[in-house]
């Protein structure tokens, strides 16, 4: 994709840029004769003490700046985003993409797919290697894109090619391998889906990625996500909770292995799984230096530590009653359930409860909390919003119910939106250990 100019939208006040009277609506052509295609680029030639730096002014004139400055001094520029040169799109047909399971009328954002090396590298984005032209592989290699995640699913090449609908993406392992060769270390996933590449398929796909070890960091095993909106699509099912608990069971005994061998158990189990198999959570030591928590592997693990720590310095009273409702996923209130219980028996003047809300907008099948909507929560917590307002109470929704730059659910509602619908007032928190205490205690 060839370059295009980095548009600037702020210039920090008393940076080098702002001296040199570059503004904002400006771009950045170039920085010692190279084209400047993202921030990765960008960052890296910025580092130098001495640059050459082309800007395309607002009305069409051209600067060429000759700027002196200290060894990774910034220049004081941001930009829109990550990329100056477009969005590297998803060229497969996945049988179980998410957005193709996505119901009409949602944000334009939410339908993008995005395969794009650099977002994998910056923000940790699943990426499945097969739209790379010769050019991104000498640019991986060059500013050393290390480490990269990789959507693998099955190292089966013919298998591969159906699960990503895509005729180029049998060749998993020669690009892992390619990758290799030049220090780029990955973490993979394996999204399981029953009756396609579990069973000897996911035995063959771990056996084949740990032979790539280190170059190999880690493998994640989650199960597949499916939506009611499956109308038309390649028919698949939910791991059964006794299939779970084989997975789980497979998993730990090629981790004993592999940490015989490796110093590292490299396979890891979603969390979903041990909720689904009903098997507690393995302690911390199991996920190692926890690789891909992002990806629900070992989150809960860290919650639930987090809390401990948390709990331990609580007060044995408030100084005035507190009516709480946590609402959450139906995966994960269980687990909340428990911990909120003891917590609430043993504060004076604290009562608490915690509420599992049914995904109506995506389907009953879809149970993480970060996938409710708005009228998810208007839907499942008319009675407890009830019970709270009996006593001025308060709602308490964990952060990740809600768009990371703004304060909107996925249907766009916003917090107060729902709390002037439910009649009660509504706290947002960090969706750690410590914020729960810290918002159901209101300290």
């Amino acid at each position: 994709m060839p370059a295009k100019g980095a548009r600037i939208t702020a210039v920090r006040p008393d940076s080098i840029a702002a001296e040199l009277g570059i503004n904002p609506g400006d771009e950045v052509v170039a920085i010692n004769g190279e084209p400047v295609p993202d921030i990765i680029v960008y960052r890296y030639l910025c580092a130098d003490e001495n640059l050459r730096v082309e800007i395309k002014k607002a009305d069409g004139e051209t600067w060429l700046l000759d700027i002196e400055k200290d060894y990774c001094e910034d220049l004081g520029l941001e930009f829109a985003g990550p990329t100056f040169d477009g969005l590297r799109r998803c060229a497969n047909n996945c049988l179980f993409c998410f957005v193709d399971q996505m119901p009409a009328g949602l944000r334009p954002g939410l339908y993008i797919k995005d395969d794009d090396y650099r977002y994998s590298f910056l923000h940790g984005n699943f990426i499945t290697l097969t739209n790379l032209a010769p050019g991104d592989w000498d640019y991986i290699r060059r500013w050393h894109l290390s480490p990269l995640y990789i959507s693998v699913h099955t190292t089966n090449p013919q298998l591969r090619r159906q699960i990503l609908g895509n005729p180029r993406a049998g060749a998993i392992m020669d690009q892992l391998g390619r990758l290799a060769a030049t220090g780029i270390q990955v973490h993979t996933q394996i999204v399981l889906c029953p009756g396609l590449n579990d069973g000897p398929e996911l035995e063959r796909t771990v056996k084949d990625l740990s032979r790539l070890f280190p170059a190999v960091q880690s493998i994640a095993v989650v199960p597949v996500g499916l939506t009611s909106k499956r109308e038309g699509l390649f028919p698949l099912r939910r791991l059964t909770p006794v299939e779970a608990g084989e997975v789980v069971t497979r998993i730990e005994e090629w981790q004993s292995g592999f940490r015989q061998r490796f110093g590292r158990g490299l396979v890891y189990g979603a969390d979903e799984l041990y909720l689904l198999a009903g098997i507690p959570l393995p302690a911390a030591a199991y996920y190692d230096d926890f690789p891909q928590t992002e990806n629900g592997i070992g989150i809960t693990r860290l919650f639930l530590d987090e809390y401990g720590v948390a709990v331990e310095r609580i007060p044995r009273a408030l100084t005035r009653p507190r009516r709480v409702v946590v609402a959450t996923g139906v995966l994960i209130a269980p687990v909340l359930t428990r911990l909120v219980q003891r917590l609430a028996a043993g504060v004076t003047n604290l009562e608490a409860r915690v509420v599992a809300v049914p995904n109506l907008f995506f389907g009953s099948e879809v149970t993480v909390a970060g996938l409710l909507t708005g009228q998810d929560l208007l839907a499942g917590l008319g009675e407890a919003a009830s019970w709270a307002r009996e006593r001025n109470g308060v709602l308490i929704l964990p952060d990740v119910m809600l768009k990371s730059d703004a304060p909107v659910f996925l249907d766009d509602r916003t917090p107060a939106m729902l709390a002037g619908e439910l009649g009660v007032r509504v706290e947002i928190v960090p969706a750690t250990g410590k914020g729960l205490v810290a918002g159901i205690l209101e300290v």
